[in-house]
């Protein structure tokens, strides 16, 4: 991995970093990088103390650098001072660095990590397109639980409208990523392994969204406390609700028939996880256990957000450390043999 590449990675994310030490040198510069753009992009779309027509404007520039229709120096100085955690002012303040190792791809490789990084840009456009609002001044920020709570009951939630743009957003965000780390370990690990490639593809784009979603109904009352709200009013209307609705703990029992729903939607893509897991060449442990990990670990989300009270913002539903190296344990020990390997995602 190239050095300036991994010491940006070590810097910015220490459990990302750790599993793509995992992965085989073939793939680790690609996927580093993508995590590294996406996060960059990520980091400016949320940074909510600037009006959303400003970020939209940074996404753009930083956009067009990566896609190669501009070649402007962006300078991020400003956007840095607003982050409150180093590792994001190191990322935008340290851009042109990434975007400098784009250089040091090919062609095929360039392609896609400039596709990946397109359609996810275009999902936090999309974002903050839905979900503009005025900047909080500065009479609204106060330090207070109660202060907070009086501020988001009073601020309007906007919610997706339909089922079909809350897929079309974990697509973007997340199921593209399936299929880039798809596309990238079929050319560079297993390019003449007998695989179905449509279903394995397919699998990879749901692998990406399950997580995704996972992530979605773990988040709900940070969502609404920011005045946005994943769950469509589409599927809100058939248990009598609307988004300001959900803002009341004691809407949990009527909400939770969808939130249930939701929870097994998220069950089911992760299954389509697993088993592009397992059809990946035996041989490939690295790239199994990358994969396995983050699946095991939503599954396991999956199972505490099935008896949390998801509507409390005091609540967080989060897998404890000791569960996380319990399972990276198992997977370890079982990853040699395929078949009891297989058989780790049915114990969960």
């Amino acid at each position: 991995m190239n050095a300036a590449l991994q010491q940006l990675l070590k810097q910015t994310s220490r459990s990302f970093y750790l599993t793509l030490r995992v992965l085989p040198d073939a793939v680790r510069p690609q996927i580093g990088l993508a995590y590294l753009l996406a996060r960059t992009t990520d980091t400016i779309a949320d940074t909510e103390i600037l009006p959303a027509q400003e970020r939209l404007n940074a996404l753009g520039r930083l956009r067009a650098r990566i896609m190669g229709h501009k070649r402007e120096p962006l300078n991020f100085s400003q956007l840095a001072e607003q982050q409150g955690e180093p590792a994001e002012r190191t990322l935008l303040e340290e851009v042109e660095q990434s975007l400098a190792l784009l250089q040091t791809l090919t062609e095929e490789d360039l392609r896609l990590v400039r596709q990946v990084i397109d359609t996810i840009t275009s999902g936090q456009e999309m974002d903050l397109l839905r979900f503009a609002g005025p900047t909080p001044s500065p009479s609204e920020e106060g330090n207070s639980e109660a202060a907070r709570t009086d501020i988001h009951a009073s601020k309007s939630i906007i919610a997706l409208q339909t089922d079909a743009e809350l897929d079309d957003y974990t697509y973007r965000v997340a199921g593209c990523v399936g299929e880039f780390w798809t596309k990238i370990c079929r050319v560079h690990l297993f390019p003449e392994a007998n695989l179905d490639n449509a279903q394995l593809l397919k699998d990879g784009v749901r692998f990406g969204k399950g997580l995704q979603l996972v992530n979605i109904l773990r988040d709900l009352p940070k969502d609404w406390q920011q005045g946005r709200c994943y769950i469509p009013t589409e599927l809100l209307g058939r248990c009598g609700l609307g988004p300001a609705d959900l803002l009341r703990v004691g809407s949990m029992q009527q909400f939770r028939p969808v939130y249930d729903a939701l929870l097994d939607r998220a069950a089911g893509h992760l299954s389509a996880g697993w088993a592009y897991t397992n059809a990946l060449p035996s041989g490939q442990w690295r790239v199994r256990f990358a994969c396995a990990l983050p699946i095991l670990l939503g599954v396991r989300t999956i199972e505490l957000l099935r008896t949390a009270r998801v509507l409390d913002a005091t609540q967080r539903v989060k897998v404890s450390r000791a569960e996380v190296n319990d399972l990276m344990l198992r997977i370890l020990l079982h990853l040699p043999f395929p078949a009891l390997f297989a058989e780790l995602y049915r114990g969960k």
